[in-house]
């Protein structure tokens, strides 16, 4: 199988660590503008890369006001696409990089939280029980100021949020944004006031939801706090932690309330499974990385569905709203002399 990375800064050298890791037969190549590494083939052209590489799957990992442009000129390939989040840019044609890909025999974005383990079961447990969602809380943030990489601003995180309350709820009901309020800073070298924080109050079906995210929250934060009511009437509570204390380490509790006691009814703790150095800080993404290629290989449906072109679309359409709509006050200026050039690779930081 031959695969074509598009991006070779942090996330395509996850994707990449990810994708040796599978320890399975791939052609990797690369396209970047310059060429950053030697131990894989480097086109310097996307064009000459779909040309020379023939991929069976395109991997789009480059800074995100690139997705756009790279997506379109992707129109007329008819392999399978995977692209890092967020879709696209608050302003880039939506329309467009939907038609361009209309070829394309599959599409999945990268929505890496569905992979963990409490995410699944926390799915599975909620869908089994008839659980219905009463009211959500959840919060998605983490250090990226002085962050050396370009980025839209903090669409790009909450979309984490918004996806997994509908994905472990699993129903059909919309989520719908009521307010937004947010914070600009220069807290990136995108821009002296790009979008860092966002609060949000929604609703899906009946019940409430907030959210709050933020790209200078100091420390990683990555909690989802939920009650449902099972078909009794009782009320059921669930609380899910996420990358806590080091990337991939989770922690899912679901329980009632007797008399004045808890009791748990579903428990998923993966903070103390010891991983293979080559599977380091990139369990859930090799996971996803293991169903892409899978189904490109032979048709096999995804262990964990895809996040696929329709969908990714419409979570864009939503992200875009919030830009556009949020309530803003700053700019909070972190470098008001200027900011020292930063090459950073650490990985729990950034991630």
């Amino acid at each position: 199988m031959n695969v074509l990375i598009v991006g070779m800064g942090y996330a395509g050298s996850r994707f990449l660590t990810a994708f040796r890791s599978l320890d399975q037969s791939f052609e990797l190549a690369y396209h970047t503008r310059h060429r950053t590494r030697e131990d894989i083939p480097y086109h310097p052209t996307l064009e000459g890369g779909l040309a020379e590489h023939a991929p069976d799957l395109v991997v789009v990992a480059a800074t995100d006001s690139a997705h756009a442009d790279i997506l379109t000129r992707l129109h007329g390939y008819r392999g399978f696409v995977l692209a890092e989040k967020p879709l696209t840019s608050p302003h880039d044609d939506l329309d467009a990089v939907a038609k361009a890909l209309t070829d394309a025999r599959g599409f999945a974005l990268d929505l890496v939280e569905r992979y963990s383990d409490a995410t699944e079961a926390l799915r599975s447990y909620v869908r089994e029980h008839e659980l219905r969602l009463v009211r959500a809380h959840l919060t998605w943030g983490k250090d990226r100021i002085n962050d050396h990489r370009p980025t839209v601003g903090v669409t790009s995180e909450v979309i984490h949020s918004l996806d997994l309350v509908r994905y472990v709820t699993g129903g059909d009901e919309p989520l719908e944004v009521r307010d937004a309020l947010g914070v600009t800073s220069d807290f990136s070298v995108s821009g002296p006031e790009v979008l860092d924080s966002v609060a949000l109050t929604a609703t899906l079906g009946e019940a409430p939801v907030t959210v709050y995210s933020s790209f200078t929250n100091i420390v990683r934060q990555r909690t989802v706090d939920l009650a449902f009511r099972d078909p009794n009437g009782g009320l059921v509570y669930a609380s899910c932690v996420y990358d806590t204390p080091v990337w991939d380490a989770d922690h899912l509790r679901v329980w009632r309330r007797e008399n004045g006691q808890e009791h748990t009814l579903c428990e998923v703790d993966t903070r103390d499974v010891q991983v293979p150095d080559a599977q380091r800080a990139v369990v859930k993404l090799r996971r996803l990385a293991l169903d892409v290629v899978r189904h490109v290989a032979d048709g096999t449906p995804p262990r964990v569905p895809f996040a696929g072109l329709a969908e990714s679309v419409a979570t864009q359409r939503l992200l875009n709203d919030i830009e556009t709509t949020a309530r803003t006050t700053g700019p909070a200026r972190y470098f008001p002399q200027g900011r020292m050039p930063v090459t950073e690779v650490d990985w729990e930081r950034l991630g």
